[in-house]
């Protein structure tokens, strides 16, 4: 690992030369910005947009290199770079960033959100709690946490309805490295595993993995409904993503860039809140055109409570796997879930 990622901060400081050199104008800042996520994925429309602000509003002072999922290897490489500062700016998921951060596991908790999107919109732009309470613990790992967006509520996908936990059983199931995701999944009776993301397809192919979840968007684009039968929503979890900065990076800007990033943030949080119904409803849309013979399953409230039931010891799992700031988190998250539903 560590010499993949020597190998990634060579490739960008070329990448930082090349483009600095190629561009015109006065350029006086060329900021490197990694997604976890391919071409046209929601990371990408929202660093679209963030770049867009940026460069406009800095009337070209500062340019932007985006870089799309595999550029610069894993979730893990991505993680290291922007520690390390050769990244200034990335999305970090907190289903994979849960292995270094243990309390961002908050997100992977189960049946905790509400599943009305105006409601979770408000909790995870405006709640005033959830970030003053995971800020601390991403600056201790050298990192700035800038937003948090919903990017579509999670759907499994499978080879076999999947309505009831008993169903889960002799079921190879794939997600992402935090303790909790699987925890929760062995809690259902999954036989978990966790694998790169480009990866999953041919897993899903070769049948070394059964079973996975992820929202419309990216089962459309990573065509996992090509080797995969049914889709099923359970309402269990959003996909969360956070978008961070290396901290040391951002502390050291002056005062009138770091209010052009803010500006920048608000205006593609704006869009992206805007745009992720469309574009999850757009998506599901071509895989059932895409694939007549997919089915799509809606649990029923009842089937709901059986999962609901199995995730009930979740929260407390999490107070213990997620480290020392684990209840205070929780009871930020829970009590920006109450001040949304009275506000």
């Amino acid at each position: 690992m560590k010499r993949r990622t020597e190998l990634m901060s060579v490739f960008i400081v070329c990448a930082l030369i090349f483009g600095f050199s190629g561009r015109a104008g006065a350029v006086q800042y060329l900021w490197q910005v990694a997604l976890e996520e391919i071409e046209g994925s929601m990371q990408h429309e929202y660093a679209k947009k963030f770049v867009e602000i940026i460069e406009k509003k800095s009337k070209g002072e500062i340019r932007c290199n985006i870089h799309l999922y595999g550029e610069l290897g894993t979730s893990g490489d991505i993680t290291e770079l922007l520690q390390k500062g050769d990244l200034h700016f990335a999305f970090q998921s907190p289903g994979h960033l849960g292995s270094y951060i243990p309390e961002v596991q908050v997100f992977s908790i189960h049946y905790l959100f509400p599943t009305e999107f105006k409601l979770l919109e408000k909790i995870l732009r405006k709640g005033p709690n959830t970030y003053k309470a995971l800020q601390k613990y991403y600056r201790k790992h050298k990192l700035d946490l800038l937003s948090i967006i919903e990017e579509g509520w999670q759907i499994w996908t499978a080879n076999k309805p999947l309505r009831k936990p008993a169903d889960f059983e002799g079921i190879t199931f794939r997600v992402m490295s935090s303790p909790l995701l699987i925890t929760a999944y062995r809690l259902y009776g999954a036989y978990v595993i966790t694998v790169p993301y480009g990866q999953i397809y041919d897993d899903l192919a070769l049948g070394r993995i059964d079973a996975e979840t992820q929202p419309f968007f990216a089962i459309q684009e990573m065509k996992f409904y090509e080797v995969q039968d049914y889709m099923i929503k359970a309402d269990q979890l959003p996909f969360i993503g956070t978008f961070a900065a290396n901290y040391e990076f951002i502390r050291g800007l002056p005062e009138n860039i770091r209010a052009l990033i803010d500006s920048a943030i608000e205006s593609a949080n704006e869009y992206i809140f805007d745009f992720e119904p469309t574009l999850n409803e757009q998506r599901k849309q071509m895989i059932m055109k895409a694939k007549p013979t997919m089915k799509y399953i809606e649990l029923t409230d009842e089937e709901i409570g059986a999962f609901r039931e199995k995730a009930k010891p979740l929260r407390q799992k999490y107070l213990k796997m997620g480290g020392e700031g684990a209840k205070e988190v929780l009871d930020a998250v829970i009590k920006d879930i109450e001040w949304a539903k009275k506000n």
